[in-house]
């Protein structure tokens, strides 16, 4: 994370890194994993369609509308985001490490921290967010946090580096913000949420969100209080999971060309609340730094048609 002088906007932490130590590179692409990652990747037909919201609680300064026509190319995506285990096989092809490994700390959501903590210090404007020293992708609570149990979990603590490396060694990309929100709609027009336009339709809950009063009570009624295993609600039209909520997707597009290195985030994540960040919904957008990372952002990988 750097020093941009500006908030994230949404549900997660501002900005705090103060300078950037290189994270290791990754060797050249893994023919071997490039054919298991992309095996699994579902086929689109593309073509066009409207793109963005002009929903009355759209979030001010996201400039998620007007809606528009938006064309895009045949490409194929990830069903799900990259999990624990697959992020833990190129970990172990490539002797890679994060950025949050080489800056020593991540942010962590306040209610997950451990017991006597080293924190350097919470996020400006969001004190739910504690930089805590040891916190990555391999212990995301901090030291003696493990991933015991969350193999099928997305993985996090990831900054869009750590993602563009995994995505050079397994012969895909990241998407294009145009992409995701096609990918993510399913095949439904203009509709608020990827399966139609009510939160809990019939009162079940179809995505990974916050429940109760943020930041100190989640009720979890949804299932889960942190990140819930890839796969755990069901799909959209086009096949894809978790395209709200559970946590944030990085995405291959600039939130303004004349910022530096800011870029798109999408999907939201498990602390998204209606009374803070609504932007689960399927139009809903925010930014944040590109060596930025938390407990709550991970992402979803794609590729040309084949």
């Amino acid at each position: 994370m750097t020093d941009h002088p500006r908030p994230t906007g949404g549900d997660g932490p501002t900005p705090l890194r103060l300078s950037l130590p290189s994270a290791r590179r990754a060797g050249p692409p893994s023919p071997a994993a490039s054919r298991r990652v992309t095996a699994g990747l579902v086929p689109l037909p593309g073509g066009t369609f409207d793109m963005g919201s002009e929903d009355p609680d759209v979030n001010p300064g996201d400039d998620e509308g007007p809606v528009r026509p938006v064309d895009v190319a045949p490409f194929r995506v990830a069903p799900t985001t990259v999990t624990n285990a697959e992020f833990a096989r190129f970990v172990a092809d490539t002797g890679y490490r994060t950025q949050a490994q080489e800056f020593g700390w991540s942010f962590v959501f306040h209610l997950f921290v451990g017991e006597e903590p080293e924190v350097r210090g919470s996020a400006a404007g969001t004190p739910w967010w504690l930089a805590v020293d040891g916190a990555d992708w391999d212990h995301p609570e901090g030291p003696g946090s493990t991933l015991e149990g969350r193999a099928d979990h997305p993985v996090v603590h990831v900054s869009r580096e750590d993602a563009l490396v995994y995505c050079a060694w397994s012969g895909t990309r990241l998407p294009t913000e145009a992409e995701w929100e096609y990918a993510a709609r399913g095949g439904l027009h203009r509709r608020r949420y990827p399966w139609g336009d009510e939160l809990t339709p019939g009162g079940e809950h179809r995505c990974n969100i916050w429940q109760g009063t943020f930041p100190r009570v989640n009720t979890a009624e949804d299932g889960y209080v942190g990140t819930a295993p890839v796969g755990s609600y069901p799909a959209n039209g086009y096949g894809l999971h978790d395209v709200a909520g559970n946590v944030w997707e990085w995405t291959s597009t600039a939130w303004d060309p004349r910022a530096r290195d800011v870029w798109v985030v999408r999907g939201g994540s498990y602390l998204c609340h209606d009374s803070y960040c609504n932007r689960y919904r399927v139009a809903a957008r925010t930014r944040n730094t590109g060596d930025s990372s938390s407990g709550n952002t991970g992402f979803r990988v794609v590729a040309d048609a084949g």
